[in-house]
């Protein structure tokens, strides 16, 4: 099948229904009409999906056919349900389908972060260029520990939590600017890269990755979801595929905001292994423990339960796992 030519003979009917779902109030031969342009959509979204799959055109039926499916069907009360629909459907599913982008990001940082760092460590004017030798001192034998316990741990909590979830936030919302974004990962990734040199030449590398790993490993994963997100605002702005750019990033913009209230409860989690975890007395081997279980469980949730979500929204079950999603509503 032509796809261009498909496309160019259907568009009229999208956009119709596109037209309809936007408007307020329809009279009744528009909501028979809204009904009529869903059954035909629905089918060149069948007819698209088994000849020419192409993921933007598919997600952008997808979104559509739920909007008419929801104006036509009608709004409903929002619960607690919903809530639970959101972690057990929508959030990892979005994280499923934009897998790529956030773990690109991961890959390509960690692998700064060791280079430069590495770099650092066979270059070590470069350290006395940047702090006085007692400055080092004091890092080494304090600063660094004492971060993590000169605050009560509740409010140490809070702080780290509404910190890093202002950055994931300005990733995602800085997103389609990209330079900002890059900025922000380059001095995260420069800072980590420097203490961290520091305190392995001396001779606190146990120290450093103790402290590091528990609350470290899922905090810097969820500040690379929420980098690749804001990258593929930048990306969909560059390239929308057949939507217009307005529309590309609409749709993407709403599920980068459910992927950031995702991340508020992440976030909160980190926070509070960075807070009662981190400077306890616990040995360092259960503290990293904690850290690994509560990563490796991240990923376990993207790729087991964010696959299934998003595989069944690909046959048509779940539309929520191809479009982005709605965040829940509590009431």
């Amino acid at each position: 099948m032509d796809l261009d030519a498909f496309v160019a003979a259907h568009r009229g009917d999208w956009e119709r229904l596109d037209e309809l779902t936007r408007q307020r109030r329809l009279d009744g031969a528009e909501a028979d009409e809204i009904l009529d342009r869903y059954q035909r959509v629905a089918t060149h979204l069948s007819v698209i999906r088994s000849t020419a799959p192409d993921a933007s055109l598919v997600g952008y039926l997808s979104m559509l056919l739920a909007r008419a499916r929801s104006r036509s069907a009608g709004t409903r009360t929002a619960s607690w349900a919903d809530v639970g629909r959101f972690f057990a459907v929508s959030f990892p599913a979005a994280l499923y389908r934009l897998r790529w982008w956030w773990i690109t990001t991961l890959v390509v940082n960690v692998v700064m972060a060791v280079v430069i760092g590495w770099w650092l460590l066979d270059h070590p004017r470069i350290e006395s260029s940047m702090a006085s030798p007692e400055q080092i001192r004091q890092l080494v034998t304090n600063d660094f520990a004492s971060y993590y316990s000169e605050f009560a741990a509740t409010s140490f909590a809070l702080r780290v939590w509404t910190n890093n979830f202002w950055l994931s936030a300005l990733c995602i919302a800085l997103g389609v600017f990209c330079l900002p974004v890059v900025y922000m990962l380059v001095m995260n990734v420069l800072n980590l890269a420097v203490i961290g040199s520091i305190m392995v030449r001396h001779d606190r590398a146990g120290l450093f990755f103790g402290l590091i790993l528990p609350h470290g490993l899922l905090e810097l994963t969820c500040l690379f979801v929420a980098a690749g997100v804001g990258l593929r605002l930048f990306w969909t702005w560059v390239s929308p595929g057949p939507r217009t750019r307005v529309q590309g990033l609409a749709e993407e913009g709403r599920a980068a905001l459910g992927v950031a209230l995702g991340l508020v409860v992440l976030l909160l989690v980190t926070g509070l292994i960075e807070a009662f975890v981190t400077p306890s007395g616990l040995p360092t081997w259960a503290r990293v423990g904690i850290g690994v279980v509560v990563e490796v469980a991240f990923f376990a949730y993207v790729f087991t339960v964010g696959r299934w979500a998003h595989h069944r929204g690909e046959t048509g079950d779940l539309a929520e796992a191809d479009r982005g999603f709605t965040a829940p509503v509590v009431g």
